[in-house]
């Protein structure tokens, strides 16, 4: 588990600014993966007291530019924020409940699947989601 000032060397390394929106947002979303940001806004006001929905917004567009947070957009989801950047990680959402869960790359490096035709791009990265049935969704479905 990271503490406070883990978050305050990461906002540091990212040549940011440290400050205790953005220490708490980081936080949020190492404690929450995948969390909307109603589920961000909720932990930091736990953290920080009233802050702004305003705040929590520009705070999460900073740490996501910068490379600390991913933002991930399931076709009708709103946007989710994970903690887990740079390894070219995929997803597997629950069809039911909207679970979701990080999956390793599957075969190979980056990017784990070659296309049938890459148009002449360059490509250095692939998405992937997966969609299915949560354990839980599963059980209560049979």
């Amino acid at each position: 588990m990271s503490t406070t000032s883990d978050f305050e060397r990461m906002v540091r390394g990212a040549a940011l600014r440290v400050t205790r929106p953005r220490v708490a947002v980081l936080s949020a979303v190492h404690r929450h993966p995948h969390a909307d940001t109603a589920t961000i806004i909720s932990a930091v006001r736990e953290d920080l007291g009233e802050v702004s929905h305003q705040a929590v917004y520009d705070v999460l567009r900073a740490l996501t530019t910068a490379g600390l947070l991913g933002c991930i957009q399931p076709p009708g989801s709103p946007a989710r924020y994970e903690a887990r950047v740079r390894d070219n990680h995929h997803h597997v959402v629950c069809r039911s409940c909207g679970a979701i869960a990080d999956v390793d790359c599957a075969v190979g490096a980056a990017p784990c699947l070659a296309p049938s035709d890459d148009h002449g791009f360059a490509i250095d990265e692939a998405e992937v989601i997966y969609w299915g049935m949560c354990p839980d969704c599963s059980t209560a479905a049979a």
